[in-house]
């Protein structure tokens, strides 16, 4: 096997042998390869036979990129299946490049190999582009589910997967479309707020408890809302109450959610201190999206996924969703005897969430009013993926040390590292404000881009500093966003992406200035001064 697309690849370099440090075995890598492989022949099947591609070849492809994320999907049948239909669905776009003795390559899958092996540069920027668009695929699997698709993301995703599998394209034909995909992924990530607020209501200041009351629970991790949605109604009058989990987190701020009395608070901390929290855990878990973990056994009998979430062994929720399942586990479990007060690592026992863009904005002239005073001299952007890597404790230092005349905006599940932390109010707002999940970047652009709006200035020129984290693919696509918007100055860790080539890293410090964390303390003072 080889894999270097997430943060805490093997060595900096890239996982290799029998496993990933993600868990994922090197059949099931192999097998993800394939899968890429054959979206790569689908897309270009698709290619002068656009009228025949359909949304059902759409879905087809964002779900096989989605499988493919850090997290999301361990189970070889289950992307075995996702190959035969990639296969099935090219036949039928060019059923007679099957039948004909030319060896042309055009139903010919794509084999990875070439890829990985390629010059260094070429390499960087088809995995970024590659990166890129299996967390786009992700926000456009979440919009589609609730019932919102763009025809222009569905195709601009066989454009890129058609680029990744050209090996005689150099930098000057790829690099044009890696900022492409931060491009699209803008308008990806604007469908799927709208979608969500649609669906759901604007997000609202919410204050969420950390205590799990007496009584039979569920445990919901991941990001799909509609699935929350769904469990809600399933569980409302039997006595259960629903938790969130990790980047579910934010779901209690929306109104059309908060409104179900046994949504009743958060469990645990970040994603990867699962096998930790959930073990002897007294309930079920349901994984909605990625995040998951290989299961430890003192627990894996009580998790459940859905979606294209999959794990050799585990239930698995389909189309029909029917939770039942889930919800006899529950009863059977009983819960905790005793209510159970937690806290989150710094020992706060309540989080807030909810400061999305409609919220701040509305008190904008409050905001741009406390600037022009000197109230506040400064925001931090602080957010981004969490993870195990050491280093990531300078994101909870760098949170502590911001001075009190600044805020921070926060989001994804990066923000466990400090948000229980009481950083008190500014202004008659919080100092410290959860803008929601990863999928909720388009928010922090929305705010971003208004302040610049109402200040008369560019977004660079804004008292506004980006401080994030990275640890899968989805991070890659709003950082391609965010260049595609030419926010400049952002600052990147733990560590820089192991798929970057030095090349391709120089250009993106000389023309966006990206760069590493250092120190809280360094990086505090060359942005404040």
């Amino acid at each position: 096997m080889f894999c270097y697309q997430c943060e805490q690849t093997a060595g900096g370099k890239g996982c290799s042998g029998r496993m990933g440090v993600c868990g994922k075995t090197s059949d099931t890598a192999e097998l993800q390869d394939q899968l890429t492989g054959a979206l790569i022949g689908l897309a270009k099947a698709v290619e002068g036979n656009e009228y025949k591609a359909n949304d059902a070849t759409a879905a087809l492809v964002v779900e096989g990129l989605f499988a493919t994320l850090t997290n999301v999907n361990f189970d070889n049948a289950d992307i075995r299946k996702l190959i035969d239909r990639a296969e099935k669905e090219k036949q039928r776009l060019i059923p007679g490049c099957f039948s004909c003795e030319a060896s042309c390559g055009k139903n010919d899958d794509y084999d990875m190999a070439n890829l990985w092996n390629a010059p260094e540069d070429v390499r960087s920027l088809r995995s970024l582009i590659l990166f890129g668009i299996r967390g786009m695929a992700a926000y456009a699997y979440h919009a589609v589910v609730l019932g919102y698709r763009d025809a222009a993301i569905h195709n601009f995703l066989y454009k890129a997967l058609y680029a990744v599998g050209m090996d005689d394209w150099g930098m000057e034909e790829l690099l044009p479309i890696v900022l492409e995909v931060g491009e699209v992924n803008l308008t990806c990530m604007a469908l799927l707020d709208r979608a969500n607020t649609e669906t759901f209501g604007h997000p609202q200041p919410t204050e969420v408890t950390l205590t799990v009351e007496k009584r039979p629970f569920i445990v919901i991790s991941g990001h799909d809302l509609y699935d929350l949605k769904l469990l809600l109604e399933q569980t409302e009058g039997k006595g259960i109450n629903v938790y969130t989990h990790g980047e579910m987190l934010p779901a209690h701020a929306y109104p059309e959610l908060k409104k179900y009395s046994h949504l009743k608070g958060n469990f645990g901390t970040a994603w990867q201190n699962q096998q930790k929290e959930f073990s002897k855990l007294p309930a079920p878990v349901l994984f909605t999206t990625n995040c998951l973990m290989p299961p430890k056994e003192d627990y894996a009998d009580r998790v459940f996924t859905t979606e294209m979430v999959g794990y050799p062994g585990m239930r698995h929720i389909g189309e029909e969703k029917d939770f039942s399942p889930v919800i006899e586990n529950a009863l059977k479990l009983g819960g905790y005897a005793s209510d159970q007060e937690f806290t989150g690592i710094n020992g706060g026992h309540q989080v807030m969430t909810g400061f999305a863009a409609n919220t701040v904005l509305s008190v904008a002239d409050m905001v741009v009013d406390a600037v022009k005073k000197g109230d506040i001299r400064h925001f931090f952007l602080v957010g981004g993926c969490d993870g195990s890597r050491p280093g990531r404790n300078y994101y909870t230092e760098f949170v502590k040390q911001t001075p009190p005349d600044t805020v921070v905006l926060t989001l994804a599940c990066g923000k466990y590292r400090f948000n229980d932390l009481d950083l008190g109010t500014i202004g008659g707002l919080p100092r410290l404000m959860d803008v929601g999940q990863c999928n909720d970047a388009y928010s922090a652009i929305r705010i971003a881009l208004a302040l610049a709006d109402a200040f008369g200035c560019d977004v660079n020129e804004l008292p506004l500093s980006m401080v994030l984290s990275w640890y899968e693919q989805k991070a890659v696509c709003i950082l391609l966003t965010l260049l595609h918007l030419g926010i400049k100055n952002i600052r990147l860790g733990p560590v820089l992406p192991a798929f970057l080539s030095q090349n391709v890293l120089n250009y993106l410090v000389e023309q966006f200035g990206i760069a590493p964390i250092s120190t809280p303390e360094e990086d505090l003072k060359d942005i404040l001064g």
